[in-house]
């Protein structure tokens, strides 16, 4: 799969080489990631709570963030590959087939992409932003919730054991002291009977 990624990146140079002003680090990673099958990449997504909290970034921002930390880039070329992803899924056809003819032919990736989609590249991004936040983010905020719900338990289990002895040790000396009063009665009733008999 790594070889795969890389020779994708190598292949989408090539193929576009001087033709273009330049392409985006969010496709160039996303359409390596797309190439190489990735596919593991949404699982990034599936357990990123800032995408419930905040919200998709912007494009750019994911550029940005792979060549941040770990956890960035980790999250940034999970966005990245969606974004691409979703860019070939608007056309079930062709792909991205049409998307990088047109782009070869004009050089630009906005105009590619209203030509091969019929949409601007800022409606696009608008429109995938709010999709990967429907799709993942409230996926994201369960699995935090359930990750912290589950840290919750393992917490609170040592407590709860020791409240149940305690709660059993208390049960046992209610009986204990239950029945020693019933034995009192007893023998206090039986003491009163026998005080009530005629003596001879």
């Amino acid at each position: 799969m790594t070889l795969r990624h890389e020779l994708a990146h190598l292949a989408l140079h090539e193929f576009f080489g001087d033709s273009v002003d330049g392409i985006p680090r969010w496709f160039d990673e996303g359409y390596a990631c797309y190439a190489a099958g990735e596919v593991g990449r949404d699982d990034a997504l599936a357990a990123n709570l800032a995408l419930a909290l905040r919200g998709t970034p912007s494009l750019a921002k994911v550029d940005s963030g792979l060549t941040g930390t770990a956890l960035e880039a980790d999250a940034s070329y999970a966005l990245a590959y969606r974004a691409v992803t979703d860019l070939a899924d608007r056309d079930p056809r062709n792909g991205l087939a049409l998307l990088f003819a047109d782009w070869q032919s004009t050089g630009s990736l906005d105009r590619a992409v209203r030509r091969a989609y019929g949409v601007t590249m800022e409606g696009f991004e608008a429109d995938w932003r709010v999709r990967v936040r429907r799709r993942y983010g409230a996926l994201a905020l369960v699995t935090d919730l359930s990750a912290a719900s589950l840290l919750l338990l393992i917490l609170l289990a040592p407590f709860y054991v020791a409240r149940r002895r305690r709660d059993r040790e208390r049960l046992a000396a209610l009986r204990t002291a239950e029945e020693a009063a019933e034995a009192r009665e007893r023998q206090e009733a039986i003491a009163a009977l026998l005080a009530t008999l005629p003596r001879r």
